[in-house]
């Protein structure tokens, strides 16, 4: 599912009707039915329902206008609110007309001293005030409007977006609507998945108005929403003739005293996401901790010094990364300077993908440059904070340009990275971008990121793309953490519970039928 800017979203729209033969007004009508069939999910009957359309001037106004008709049609109770005047052109024009040879009711908005009375005796208001071409800040009426809705409505539907989000930037343009629903068209719009813009869309829904596939495809839109059919289209299938080094090996380098938790959760997650073989490369002080801990993953305890990985393990871990398919290095490493020259040398000899996390991440940032002798593909997974050490930028310059700075970082130095946080990014080194949508705030606990870097490591060494890889990892830690929310509450949803949730979470998103 793609995402896309207003500027692309309107090409896909020129498009549409030059290259695929279809009227603007035609894909009016689709949004206008597509949002009220919305309203038909969430109110079990429409008839008689009280329902204010607020619609500005454009053409989110003219699909307001169509919105109202069908709802009119169906026996509801509408009345439409014209927020900027009552002067309209093309297609709005063509609908406005429609609604008022209907004898639909339509008040222009003059001042909004009964407007909250008026919200608050409405069962449903629909915001078709503003849509992706908004630009500046809201201030007059428009301002009042949507304060006013946003204090008084009991339900609220937004239309395309939610008016006052700049649907590029996902800024807030002096005042937002605050939705229950977003209907959006045809694709994702890039504000809303970002913040502060993506805590005011409510559920979003992206309908389908009859925009053939090729139309947005031929847009060379780079930016991905991912969703369980991008997991199922790239999933590896289980062929009945097979063994388990068919199903991909993973070398997961990681833990040091006091942080053993993190050793256990990454390598345990590569075997629960499907990971053939999953060996554990530990300090030989911890092995036998960790031998009594697993099961199902072998240990490999190398040369240690004070509870850390010595450098003078590099030999034995270099042989093991040519019997593998996919390495994982850093979750508990520490950050001594043994680490960094552990990292260095696996990144400059393996002849696989690997995986840098947590404790490999602070030390790479430390030393740049030795990503230039790099021989392998890599994937990076930071959160804000370790994105920050890598390219020395503020974090909130980083939060406020999330793609912007994933893909510069991404491009320049040749890898995958995985911007963690709310609505993650993953970007391929060739600008390709998936942005992330579930998961939920119980994520943000100790250990969630050795869990997704585990399964990170498990969808590369079955042989997936490592960006897709990436994005596919980073979905279904999202589910598996969703899965955890609803059977504990987000307050005590831990590590070890989302990466008991993974099997559910693949079963869920291959849809595999679970056995009674």
């Amino acid at each position: 599912m793609k995402a896309c800017f207003a500027s692309q979203m309107r090409e896909v729209d020129r498009a549409a009707s030059e290259k695929g033969g279809i009227p603007s007004i035609v894909l009016m009508e689709n949004a206008a039915i597509a949002c009220v069939n919305e309203l038909k999910n969430d109110f079990k009957e429409l008839k008689e329902k009280r329902i204010a359309v607020f619609c500005g001037k454009g053409n989110n106004g003219g699909d307001g206008f169509a919105i109202a008709r069908h709802l009119s049609n169906i026996g509801a109770e509408v009345s439409v609110y014209l927020v900027c005047g009552n002067e309209f052109k093309g297609d709005a024009k063509i609908n406005f007309d429609i609604i008022k040879r209907m004898n639909v009711n339509t008040d222009v908005i003059s001042d909004t001293e009964n407007i909250g009375y008026i919200i608050r005796s409405n069962d449903i208001v629909i915001d078709a005030i503003y849509g992706t071409g908004i630009h500046g800040t809201i201030d007059g009426i428009s301002y009042d409007v949507i304060q006013e809705i946003n204090e008084n409505s009991g339900y609220t539907m937004s239309v395309d977006v939610p008016s006052g989000i700049n649907s590029d930037s996902g800024e807030i343009c002096g005042i937002c609507v605050k939705a229950d629903k977003t209907v959006t068209f045809a694709a994702y719009k890039v504000g809303m998945l970002m913040f502060p813009a993506a805590d005011y869309v409510g559920n979003v829904v992206v309908a389908d108005i009859s925009i053939p596939d090729y139309i947005i495809e031929g847009q060379g839109i780079d930016i991905n929403v991912t969703d369980g059919k991008f997991i199922r289209d790239n999933f590896p299938r289980r062929m009945n003739n097979s063994h388990k080094g068919d199903y991909g090996k993973a070398l997961v380098i990681a833990g040091s005293v006091g942080m053993t938790g993190a050793a256990y959760l990454s390598s345990q997650s590569a075997v629960i996401s499907g990971s053939g073989l999953v060996t554990l490369a530990i300090p030989s002080s911890l092995n036998g901790a960790m031998e009594a801990k697993t099961t199902e993953v072998m240990t490999l305890p190398v040369d240690d010094i004070y509870g850390h990985i010595s450098s003078d393990a590099s030999e034995t871990i270099l042989k093991r990364t040519d019997k593998v398919d996919a390495v994982l290095i850093g979750p508990g490493l520490g950050q001594s300077s043994d680490a960094l020259k552990i990292i260095k040398n696996v990144l400059n000899a393996s002849r696989v993908p690997v995986i840098v996390d947590a404790d490999g991440i602070n030390a790479v940032a430390k030393n740049i440059g030795i990503l230039s002798d790099c021989t392998c593909p890599v994937i990076f997974t930071p959160h804000t904070a370790e994105m920050s050490r890598l390219t020395g930028l503020s974090m909130d310059y980083i939060e406020e340009n999330r793609l912007m700075v994933s893909k510069e970082f991404a491009e320049e130095y040749g890898v995958t990275l995985i911007l963690k946080g709310h609505h993650t990014i993953v970007t391929g080194q060739d600008g390709e971008q998936y942005i992330n949508i579930t998961g939920n705030p119980g994520l943000a606990t100790g250990g969630s990121g050795d869990v997704l870097a585990g399964i990170t490591a498990s969808m590369v060494s079955r042989g997936i793309n490592e960006t897709k890889a990436a994005a596919m990892a980073v979905y279904i830690h999202g589910v598996a953490g969703d899965i955890a929310a609803a059977k504990y509450g987000m307050e005590s949803v831990t590590a070890s519970k989302v990466m008991e949730n993974i099997p559910d979470a693949l079963r869920q998103i291959l849809q595999v039928e679970k056995q009674k």
